[in-house]
């Protein structure tokens, strides 16, 4: 589990990255990692607990590491 803060978050596509250190360059996370009722966003500048995520290596749009599990 670490503290991440979210870089930017793409509402019309349902993705954005979360930074933090130990998710060099910018962890990728979907829509669907993120755990709220309703509709999922999560909004930039804000932290939220990154607390699964697969990498590095999972090469996602470029970014080495993907979020499994994230608790705005």
């Amino acid at each position: 589990m670490a503290t991440a803060t979210v870089r930017e978050w793409h509402d019309e596509e349902g993705w954005g990255v979360l930074d933090c250190a130990q998710t060099p360059g910018g962890c990728w996370a979907g829509f669907a990692a993120v755990e709220m009722d309703g509709y999922r966003a999560l909004v930039p500048g804000r932290q939220v607990t990154l607390a699964e995520w697969e990498g590095p290596g999972a090469d996602q749009d470029g970014y080495d590491y993907v979020a499994v599990r994230v608790i705005p």
